[in-house]
C-alpha cells in the first residue's frame, strides 16, 4: 500500500518535475545568450533568422533534455527509496506492541546488548489461530531477556516476574477484546466515539462527516461480531466491570501498583488498554461501578512526574 501511495504521487508529480527540469534548462541557456556567452552566426537579417531559429532549436532541445532528465531522476529516486525501505523494513519491523515493551525495556535496563541482539530474543513463528487464520506470533514475548543479577534487581521477589508476564498476557487476550464492543455498544455510543475521534483527529468538513458517520455505522457492527466472537455477556459493560475489578483484586490493597512502589508493565499494559477510552461513555461508567479509579488515577500522576522528569534529563546544560 505504501509503495503504491508512493508511486500515485510520483506521477502526480510528474508534469510539474517536467516542466520544472525544462523551464530550468531553458532559462539557463535564455540567461547565457543575454549575456553575450553564445555569439550569434554572422550579422543581419538572414543572420538573425538563422539565430533565432537555432535559439529556438536549442531551447526546445533543452527542453526535451530537461524533461527526459527530470524524469529519469524522478522514477529513479522513488524506486531506490523503495527499495532501501522495504530492505530496513523486513530486517527491523516489529508489529507486536507486546514484542516491542519488552526489547525497548530489556535495552533501558541491559545497555551491554544492542538492540538488534535483543530483538532476535523474540522469534516469529507462524501458527494457526482458532479461525483457522495464519498469525505471527513471536517467543517468549513477555519475557525481559535479563542476565542473573539484573533479574535480581528488576524482580527481587521471584513470584513477581511471573505475575507481570501473567497480566500482560490477560491483557492482551481478554481486556483489549472488550473494548470495541463496550464503545461501540449501542448506535448512540457509536457515533458519540466517532464524533470524538474527528473532533480529536482534527478532520477536515468532509472527511470528519465519513468519518463518523460511515465509521460509526461499521463500528456498531464489527462491535456486535466481536462480542459474539469473544462469547461476551449481553450487558458487555458486566464483563468489562468484571475484568477492571478482577485487576483491581490482583494488585491488592498492600500495594499502589502490581509493580509495588512503582508501575511495571502489567500496570502499563492494563492502563494503555482503558486509557483508549476516556473521554466516552464505556469509560465514565467504569469509573462509577467498579473500585479501579484510585488505581488509575495513581498511574495518570506516576506516568505524568515521569514525564516531567524525563523532559528535563532532556534539556540541554548551560
Amino acid at each position: 500500500m505504501a509503495a503504491a501511495c508512493s508511486g500515485w504521487r510520483c506521477l502526480g508529480q510528474l508534469p510539474w518535475r517536467l516542466r520544472a527540469a525544462g523551464q530550468a534548462a531553458g532559462m539557463g541557456l535564455l540567461r547565457a545568450q543575454s549575456r553575450g556567452y553564445c555569439v550569434p552566426f554572422g550579422t543581419g537579417r538572414y543572420a538573425r533568422a538563422r539565430a533565432l531559429k537555432g535559439s529556438r532549436m536549442l531551447v526546445g532541445a533543452a527542453f526535451a533534455l530537461g524533461g527526459t532528465f527530470g524524469l529519469f531522476q524522478t522514477l529513479q529516486y522513488p524506486l531506490q527509496a523503495q527499495e532501501h525501505l522495504a530492505e530496513q523494513q523486513a530486517a527491523e519491523q516489529l508489529n507486536d506492541s507486546s514484542v516491542i515493551i519488552s526489547a525497548v525495556k530489556t535495552y533501558l535496563i541491559s545497555r551491554k546488548k544492542s538492540l538488534e541482539e535483543i530483538v532476535s530474543f523474540y522469534p516469529p513463528m507462524k501458527a494457526v489461530n482458532e479461525r483457522g487464520k495464519e498469525v505471527t506470533e513471536y517467543g517468549n514475548k513477555y519475557w525481559l531477556m535479563l542476565d542473573e543479577m539484573e533479574t535480581q534487581h528488576v524482580y527481587p521477589i521471584k513470584e513477581a516476574r511471573v505475575e507481570e508476564m501473567k497480566w500482560r498476557k490477560w491483557a492482551d487476550d481478554w481486556l483489549v477484546h472488550l473494548i470495541s464492543p463496550n464503545v461501540y455498544r449501542t448506535p448512540r455510543e457509536a457515533l458519540a466515539s466517532f464524533d470524538y475521534i474527528v473532533r480529536e483527529g482534527k478532520f477536515g468538513t468532509v472527511e470528519g462527516f465519513f468519518a463518523k458517520y460511515v465509521g460509526a455505522v461499521a463500528m456498531f457492527f464489527i462491535g456486535k461480531r466481536l462480542k459474539s466472537r469473544h462469547q461476551l455477556q449481553d450487558n458487555v459493560r458486566e464483563d468489562l466491570y468484571k475484568a477492571a475489578n478482577d485487576w483491581v483484586k490482583a494488585v491488592g490493597k498492600h500495594r499502589p501498583f502490581m509493580g509495588g512502589s512503582q508501575p511495571n508493565l502489567a500496570d502499563l499494559a492494563v492502563y494503555g488498554v482503558l486509557r483508549v477510552m476516556e473521554g466516552l461513555e464505556a469509560y465514565d461508567d467504569m469509573m462509577t461501578h467498579t473500585k479501579i479509579q484510585p488505581w488509575y488515577h495513581r498511574m495518570e500522576k506516576a506516568i505524568g512526574e515521569a514525564e516531567v522528569t524525563n523532559w528535563q534529563l532532556l534539556q540541554p546544560l548551560y
